[in-house]
């Protein structure tokens, strides 16, 4: 998808004044990470006062005349005035329009999947057809030809025909890819500032770590708008990568792979939890071992696997303790993929420090947040959570409240992964 940005154009006013070389200096700020324009244009009119200073003058040496003519003075003032201002012209929205209408034109080339679960991409349009692939519900392929009442798309690796009825193309498309795809900003350094308004002047809102994938709710030159834990805010796009996410069609080989893998890496955790809950064990006393079967039922719901109820108590224990930007201590402090990174680190198993990377970790769930059981990973813009049940996670949220508990949709869930 194409990025919008608006770009301002000035003009002169031709009713009596006329500018030349206008000036366009961009002013830089210090930052972490942050040497880049203000989401304005400050314009510089250095060179252009001498006309506005000659219409001011005629006016003072003809005092009596201005006097008697305050009218005409008012309207000298007034165009003095509305001159020193930058103008915006038509060519602006002739500009977007322009861009929107290229947007909205690769969009009728997409072929988007609108079935419960998913439909049969086939190599031949016939149901007799081999099945090479499947187009997942809102999954997005690229048309190439329709041939009765099938459509011959690719999609990543896949490359076949879906039936026409359980998809839309062309204008039906162009609205529902907004809505399908994400708009996500990648940081592409180690820290940056998110900021209340979009210049380098305004109050930061919060900080992100290098990888971090960001919502992106609006797009101004230069500037995107954000979602984070501390709320929306502002990052330059000159230490982001834009893009959309569209998810696509998975091969039959590919789905084999990743089943496997993921069968894999359960079992893999299983086992590492099942050697760390053994060695606490026979490390600790009857009183202990009874302390933490108490705390077990704390969980709100225990629903799912039994190792996925032990990390959600787990990780209840630390509700209240404080939230420091990188860090990694479930008693000292931590940030929020370093909370679910330890905690899972008490049953063995090793997760990345790294909001974006936990969208990959585990298996994807399906049917999302409404699937999700206590234990599984809930990723959000910029952030990560760890499920409960009923409706609810623990997090390391904010400098200001610490560790605690929220209701799992208080925002946009990005994934659910699981690793047990």
């Amino acid at each position: 998808m194409k990025q919008h940005r608006l770009k301002i154009a000035v003009c002169g006013l031709t009713a009596a004044i006329t500018f030349f070389g206008f000036n366009m200096t961009a002013f830089a700020a210090g930052g972490v990470s942050e040497v880049l324009p203000s989401a304005g244009v400050t314009l510089a009119l250095a060179d252009n006062t001498t006309t506005l200073q000659t219409l001011k003058d005629s006016v003072s040496e003809n005092s009596a005349s201005v006097s008697e003519n305050t009218t005409e003075t008012k309207k000298i003032e007034e165009i003095v005035t509305v001159a020193e201002q930058p103008v915006q012209t038509e060519e602006v929205e002739e500009e977007m329009t322009a861009e929107e209408a290229e947007e909205e034109e690769s969009f009728k080339s997409l072929v988007i999947a609108q079935v419960t679960n998913y439909v049969n991409v086939r190599s031949t349009p016939s149901e007799d057809g081999e099945v090479v692939g499947k187009l997942y519900d809102n999954s997005v392929g690229t048309f190439i030809s329709e041939q009765d009442g099938w459509y011959e798309i690719t999609s990543g690796s896949v490359t076949g025909y879906v039936k026409a009825e359980f998809c839309v193309t062309g204008e039906e498309a162009v609205e529902l890819a907004k809505e399908v795809g994400t708009r996500i900003a990648t940081v592409t350094t180690t820290t940056l500032y998110v900021r209340q308004e979009p210049t380098v002047e305004s109050p930061v809102v919060g900080m992100v770590p290098i990888e971090d994938d960001l919502i992106v709710t609006e797009e101004l030159d230069g500037w995107v708008k954000v979602n984070i834990e501390e709320g929306d805010g502002y990052v330059s796009t000159d230490y982001v990568t834009l893009t959309t996410e569209f998810v696509q069609a998975e091969s039959k080989a590919e789905e084999e792979a990743r089943l496997a893998k993921e069968e894999a890496e359960r079992q893999a955790a299983r086992e590492a939890a099942a050697a760390a809950e053994a060695q606490r064990t026979a490390q600790t006393t009857q009183t202990e071992s009874k302390s933490t079967q108490t705390q077990t039922t704390t969980v709100a719901s225990s629903g799912g696997s039994e190792t996925g109820t032990a990390v959600a108590n787990y990780a209840l224990q630390f509700v209240g303790n404080p939230y420091v930007y990188g860090g990694s201590s479930l008693t000292n402090g931590t940030d929020c993929s370093g909370f679910v990174m330890s905690v899972y680190a008490n049953y063995g198993v090793s997760l990345p420090h790294s909001s974006s990377a936990l969208r990959s970790s585990g298996s994807n769930v399906e049917g999302g947040l409404a699937a999700a059981q206590p234990g599984d990973i809930i990723c959000y813009s910029g952030h990560v959570a760890l499920y409960i049940g009923n409706g609810q996670i623990v997090h390391a949220s904010t400098s200001k409240t610490g560790i605690i508990v929220s209701n799992a949709d208080y925002r946009q869930v990005l994934a659910v992964r699981r690793i047990f």
